[in-house]
């Protein structure tokens, strides 16, 4: 059991700004020391330096190059640079003997996750996609309901990525944000694991189920035109820019247990945010645009009147609500979820034990990014998911005891 945490921050833009002073200076009175950090930037790393050592009365060392983090004394490396990185980042970590604690995104190539759990098994380093909505409040509460058994068998799921990130990827160029390059050059599901990994949880995904393939396509892209034209006229040079990515991309998964996932990515219309987290089952299911609970034989007098059930999973939360909520009150980012995920990854490297997402769980939800890709580009023709378990899907169990484990629920 280590006392003190020593981490390494890699990426000092908007996600390593928001986890630095949202969640890891308010741990620092328990043990969590940021010994550096690292950013192509200077300007980024020195600015959270500065606020880094007002808060703990400790300067973290300050470089450009990631490898002098990893090469410090640290406990672990947080992840939280560009996409396009976060592979290369994470496989000299874990050969480092470094934990991984990894910010979501895609995958560019199938064999990067393939390295990602090769490397892991070897070197006996977990890596953890800190995967943040997986310790969502309803997120959690619906897992609970699922586990003691209120909706009986779960045959689909949906979720999504909405939200609105036009003026993020239209002035990508000025804010140095990586998504404007992938807008530009990609078409696929980008972001796929804010819904997949509580699905993936609530399912059991290789934990006794598995995702066998899937089958994506892509609308026209045509949203971020005319914002772009909106907003910065027609002489700037993304006004005559071909963007790939389709305004709304739907994938849906088939899983070994004959369940199915669907997914959307939605991020280049106008709308108000959402995950669209949905869970059905035999007896019932939970819908989070309603934030509503059916059961049946309990709301069927509802069928043809849903609003009187909007907002009722309240209703549920006495009884339902996950132990990790309860009394809890949010700290940091996004509802308390950026804490609550931190919290997970800090206790698996304090106790040395594996993280309660692990490195399948990270490259099963990773590889959606390159599958959709190809299934878009090929007229949406279904592609085989790998088992990167080879075949201990079948018989794999959560057997910590870690408070945070997202496949077990105890007080």
């Amino acid at each position: 059991m280590k006392d003190i945490v020593r981490l390494g921050v890699i990426g000092c833009g908007a996600r390593g700004d928001v986890l630095i002073n949202g969640v890891l200076i308010p741990l620092h009175k328990e043990g969590v020391e940021i010994s550096g950090i690292c950013d192509l930037y200077g300007d980024r790393t020195q600015k959270l330096a500065d606020q880094i050592e007002k808060e703990t009365g400790s300067r973290p060392f300050c470089t450009d190059d990631y490898h002098k983090i990893i090469a410090m004394d640290v406990d672990a490396i947080l992840i939280t640079a560009a996409w396009e990185y976060h592979v290369e980042i994470a496989l000299a970590a874990m050969e480092a003997g470094k934990y991984v604690g990894m910010e979501v995104g895609g995958n560019f190539a199938m064999e990067d996750c393939w390295k990602l759990v090769d490397t892991s098994e070897r070197t006996g380093i977990p890596c953890m996609m800190l995967e943040n909505c997986c310790y969502g409040k309803r997120e959690l509460m619906v897992l609970n309901m699922v586990k003691k058994g209120l909706f009986g068998e779960i045959v689909a799921c949906d979720g999504g990525y909405h939200h609105d990130l036009r003026e993020e990827i239209a002035y990508g160029e000025e804010n140095r944000h990586y998504r404007l390059r992938n807008y530009l050059h990609r078409n696929c599901e980008n972001y796929p694991t804010h819904e997949l990994g509580p699905i993936c949880k609530v399912l059991g995904i290789n934990r006794g189920n598995r995702l066998l393939s899937l089958t994506s396509m892509a609308s026209s892209a045509k949203g971020l035109h005319e914002y772009i034209v909106e907003k910065k006229g027609t002489e700037d040079k993304l006004a005559k820019a071909q963007f790939a990515q389709g305004d709304i991309v739907k994938t849906v998964i088939r899983c070994a247990g004959g369940e199915l996932i669907t997914l959307t990515l939605d991020t280049t219309l106008p709308r108000a945010y959402s995950r669209g987290f949905t869970v059905r089952g035999t007896k019932g299911g939970y819908w989070e645009d309603m934030d509503a609970v059916f059961l049946d034989g309990k709301d069927n007098e509802n069928d043809f009147e849903p609003k009187k059930l909007w907002d009722n999973a309240k209703d549920y939360e006495e009884q339902y609500h996950h132990p990790l909520w309860k009394n809890y009150v949010p700290v940091g980012g996004h509802d308390g979820m950026d804490f609550l995920v931190l919290q997970a990854f800090i206790e698996a490297v304090r106790k040395g034990t594996q993280t309660p997402i692990d490195v399948y769980d990270t490259a099963t939800w990773m590889c959606i990014s390159t599958l959709s890709e190809q299934s878009i580009s090929t007229g949406g023709m279904p592609q085989p998911i790998p088992d990167f378990t080879r075949g201990r899907w079948m018989e794999r169990k959560d057997i910590s005891q870690l408070h945070y484990s997202l496949d077990q629920i105890s007080d």
